[in-house]
């Protein structure tokens, strides 16, 4: 059997119909050269067995049971991606789908450009209705830097990457439980321009279920946390570190302001003091 092109991760954790449903629209991409890596994160609600069973019907599938639960998606992506052995990488989440030509198409624009990284654009599903994303304007491709800045502009499960790509730019941070998609976009973008495919071949999906973003009401705080140990690490110079430093004081001042009025004084203070820290 000789290396598939493409390696498909997807992360899971109790979301056993999900990720049928989510592994089979991998089934029926047009474009057949890949393989599929399914990480467990020490499920205990069937999804262990839903992954064993989709595995033995396709030697193409294989799955990564982890020891314990971690909570960390990127962890739990990373460690697929150690597993993986295709030139490129491609992420979906267990409760997004594809459609069935999505990796032909990015397959067809990396043969036909230059670029290292490729996303699509995407619906989005709330409880099995379309979310107008008519006021989602930002650039796409090219130099995106100083969007992605400003919020988290590649949805995982549209992206294909080169593996050695993701290699060099050290995959996603494993400490981080949310906004770890920013945070790894941020240093990708920041030295690499980024190919857009435009047409709506991600389907994401929301719902009752368990999701970061429910959890924490708003992720704002997260893209302020990723940003700050990037500065820190003084992973930017230049013009982005610049870029980086303008965003995180406007982050900071927004954030600060909404915990004055909500009276959350020292946690106002304490954004205030990063502020003059970072200007």
């Amino acid at each position: 059997m000789t290396e598939p092109i493409v390696s498909v991760v997807i992360p899971v954790y109790d979301r056993a119909d999900m990720l049928a449903a989510a592994s089979e629209s991998v089934l029926a991409q047009t474009y057949s050269d890949w393989e599929l890596i399914i990480v467990d994160d020490c499920s205990d609600d069937g999804t262990r067995e839903t992954a064993d069973r989709l595995a033995a019907v396709d030697s193409r599938i294989s799955v990564l049971h982890l020891d314990a639960h971690s909570g960390m998606v990127g962890l739990v992506r990373n460690r697929g991606v150690e597993r993986s052995s295709g030139r490129y990488i491609a992420f979906l989440d267990s409760d997004d789908l594809w459609k069935p030509e999505k990796l032909e198409l990015q397959m067809k624009m990396f043969r036909e450009s230059d670029y290292r990284i490729i996303h699509t654009g995407e619906i989005w599903l709330r409880d099995g209705k379309i979310v107008s994303q008519a006021f989602r304007h930002h650039r796409r491709e090219g130099n995106v830097f100083a969007d992605a800045l400003q919020k988290c502009m590649m949805g995982p499960s549209t992206v294909i990457m080169e593996r050695s790509l993701f290699l060099e730019t050290g995959g996603f941070d494993e400490t981080l439980e949310v906004a770890e998609d920013y945070e790894l976009w941020l240093r990708i973008t920041a030295a690499e321009p980024v190919g857009y495919l435009n047409r709506e071949l991600t389907i994401k999906k929301a719902g009752d279920w368990d999701q970061l973003s429910r959890k924490y009401g708003q992720i704002e705080i997260f893209h302020i946390r990723a940003l700050e140990k990037l500065l820190e690490g003084d992973f930017f110079s230049g013009t982005e570190l610049e870029l980086a430093s303008r965003v995180f004081c406007r982050k900071c001042g927004i954030y600060s302001a909404g915990c004055r009025k909500r009276g959350r004084m020292q946690e106002a203070e304490y954004y205030e003091k990063k502020i003059e820290i970072f200007r």
